[in-house]
């Protein structure tokens, strides 16, 4: 079940070059069930990256491009009045399908932003009185450009919360970017792509993850961690119990597909920053700026024992 997942990363990283970890981080969130953030300067395959894992994973697609004037309405769906049926009927938006790439999000408005916080975290649209249901399964996966860039807005905390993982692509080292300026183009390499694994496959692994076993004393780590993000002076407000939920999930998928039925302390080091790092905001006192998020993260991890 879990070899099918590995296909998709071989597959995956045929098109986006020299990302193994970040590849493999993708499918851990998703295998989680949560959504993704990718986070990073334009151009660097942001967009190729979301799209090759839909494809690969035998999704329904969608893409949505962010920008100042787009309304919630152009998200979620509209409805507008039928003369033959004499009243109003409801024209279901982008968000009705199982990938949604909210590209560029936070380009968006605070107000279209919060389109999608039902959605991520009831998988549910509620519009004109009416709640529907959004397909399984469903998943967000948003791109976003740096906040000093011009034209952006900041995503509020309950939004970044809803995102089980945050990741950064970073620039391609100089090996996969020869390959990438000798090779095909990516837009025409994602169009031969075939499917490497069926949604109901997704879903059974999903929720065979319920069986990978974590043990007591993995849970007093996986609390000791969310205390002392709480009470260490470093953050502004500590982690949230669905950031500790998340890590737990996200651990259990890197355990599985490291081919184990339990949970050990490295798979929780293993996806802490891309879980927690964008949850949690600096303290001036503590650094502010000039320490990023994912660096305190990672001197929480050294403070609290195993």
């Amino acid at each position: 079940m879990f070899a099918k997942v590995h296909a998709v990363a071989r597959q995956v990283n045929r098109i986006v070059v020299g990302k193994e970890q970040q590849i493999r981080q993708s499918l851990v969130c998703l295998l989680a069930g949560g959504h993704l953030l990718i986070e990073d300067v334009p151009g660097v395959g942001k967009t190729t990256l979301a799209h090759a894992l839909a494809v690969s994973l035998g999704l329904k697609f969608n893409r949505v491009q962010f920008t100042s004037d787009l309304l919630p309405a152009d998200v979620v769906g509209i409805s507008i009045f039928d003369r033959e049926k004499n009243g109003f009927a409801f024209h279901p938006g982008p968000i009705f399908t199982q990938v949604l790439l909210a590209d560029e999000i936070n380009r968006a408005t605070p107000k279209t932003q919060s389109a999608l916080l039902e959605a991520m975290e009831e998988r549910q649209v509620s519009a004109d009185g009416v709640t529907r249901e959004l397909p399984e399964p469903f998943f967000v996966i948003a791109t976003q450009n740096p906040t000093h860039q011009i034209g952006t807005f900041q995503l509020p905390e309950s939004q970044l919360d809803r995102f089980l993982m945050c990741l950064s692509l970073g620039y391609p080292d100089a090996a996969a970017e020869r390959a990438l300026l000798m090779g095909e183009d990516r837009r025409t390499l994602l169009k031969s792509m075939q499917m490497a694994m069926q949604p109901a496959e997704l879903m059974a692994a999903q929720e065979a993850l319920k069986q990978v076993h974590a043990s007591n004393s993995l849970i007093d780590y996986v609390q000791a961690l969310c205390q002392a993000s709480r009470q260490n002076g470093l953050f502004a407000e500590g982690m949230s119990p669905r950031a500790a939920i998340a890590l737990l999930r996200a651990a259990r998928a890197w355990a599985a597909l490291e081919g184990r039925n339990h949970v050990i302390p490295e798979d929780v080091q293993a996806v802490l920053v891309p879980v927690v790092a964008h949850r949690l905001r600096p303290l001036k006192s503590a650094g502010g700026t000039a320490l990023a998020s994912r660096d305190l993260v990672l001197q929480l991890m050294k403070s609290v024992p195993v």
